[in-house]
């Protein structure tokens, strides 16, 4: 039997969960889909859900969190429909103070992407990625 080639949650070990929900429900005006002690669940696809998990209880169940200079290796991306909404995206993420916030660039591959932080320092890519990407990703 193979594995159906599909994601069903990205998880995230955050410091302070409190500070996390501030800046997703508040901030981005994110809704929650699960609330437990320790963990927020927000669906971010029709079969998709992006898990914030309080950091010591990730650690008891899975293993120590390695951490070093520089960001954690991967990038979240939220893709959307025109270079507009990418630049509406990354002014909303200043008002709620994301740190950092790089502005919205025209990339040699034809598209448009800017990045913000999260309160763990998670990196958000906001894109227009017209043609192929756009295509399969977009609703």
């Amino acid at each position: 039997m193979s594995m159906d080639q599909r994601l069903s949650l990205i998880t995230l070990a955050v410091a302070d969960l409190r500070s996390t929900r501030a800046f997703y429900i508040d901030g981005l005006g994110w809704s929650p889909a699960v609330e437990a002690p320790g963990v927020l669940m927000l669906r971010a696809g029709e079969h998709l859900l992006l898990s914030f998990w309080d950091r010591d209880e990730f650690e008891a169940e899975v293993a120590p969190i390695t951490t070093g200079p520089g960001v954690a290796p991967l990038t979240l991306a939220h893709n959307v429909g025109s270079a507009q909404e990418v630049d509406q995206i990354l002014d909303r993420a200043r008002d709620i103070r994301a740190d950092p916030v790089h502005a919205g660039e025209k990339r040699e591959w034809g598209g448009y992407t800017g990045y913000f932080a999260d309160p763990d320092g998670f990196r958000w890519e906001i894109a227009w990625a017209p043609g192929e990407v756009n295509d399969i990703v977009l609703p």
